[in-house]
């Protein structure tokens, strides 16, 4: 059974369309990218699968007791609010600090434990989310552009981080990203939207077909053919 299947979804903001048609099946283990240009609903998207939007039309259908983590894009903090990771992993509700070190652990976070949170560089604080969005063992994991805001290096870690916890958790990942290379080689699937879905498949079917390249070029297509050599020569000598 899908984790989530989202039928014929349709959304408008303040009466301005967002989406329309939007389908999409997801199932465990998959890591699956939504990319697509500024404004094209990506993060209304996710706002809608995590039941924070409520759709104009269409439906969300989640398994039962679907276990969800999401890191949004942005977190507002006040740098004047005197609140150290731990203390932040207790909200909205306390949890065991067994539970709160396994997270802090899995993302290479436990040295942050007693650190302010307003003292974090960026990739600590998208560290701290993801540690957060862990806790309860999800099934699904959201991340909304979760390296935005890194550096190359950065982001090259933050998505071997993503690749591991697929990988222990058995978890599927739904994220939103505009590093499109990277994506190409980092997911199953590649669903490109621009308020509806113009096409979605493989990263290689993607980034052939000519919806997405008449809004990205063709660029991509020669990074992830440089990739696909990189991966495969490295592995040939593994």
């Amino acid at each position: 059974m899908a984790l989530i299947t989202v039928e014929g979804l349709g959304v408008a903001l303040g009466g301005k369309p967002v989406l329309h048609h939007v389908d999409l099946e997801l199932n465990l283990g998959e890591i699956v990218t939504i990319v697509g240009p500024n404004g094209s609903g990506k993060s209304t998207l996710l706002r809608s699968i995590i039941g924070a939007v409520v759709p104009d039309s269409g439906k969300v259908t989640k398994k039962p007791g679907l276990r969800i983590g999401y890191v949004p894009q942005k977190l507002q903090i006040d740098s004047t609010l005197p609140i150290s990771v731990r203390r932040f992993l207790d909200l909205p509700r306390r949890v065991a600090q067994s539970d709160a070190e396994t997270a802090l652990i899995r993302v290479g976070a436990q040295d942050l434990t007693n650190l302010p949170l307003s003292g974090l560089s960026g990739g600590q604080m998208q560290r701290v989310l993801l540690a957060r969005a862990l806790i309860g063992t999800p099934e699904l994991l959201l991340l909304d552009e979760p390296t935005q805001g890194l550096d190359q290096p950065g982001s090259a870690e933050f998505y071997r981080l993503i690749e591991e916890l697929r990988q222990d958790l058995g978890c599927a990942i739904l994220m939103v990203s505009h590093e499109l290379h990277v994506v190409m080689a980092a997911s199953d699937r590649v669903i490109c939207l621009n308020g509806h879905v113009c096409c979605h498949g493989t990263p290689e079917h993607v980034a052939s077909a000519p919806e997405y390249r008449a809004l990205f070029g063709t660029g991509t297509q020669g990074a992830l053919a440089l990739y696909r050599h990189q991966h495969d020569h490295g592995h040939a000598h593994e």
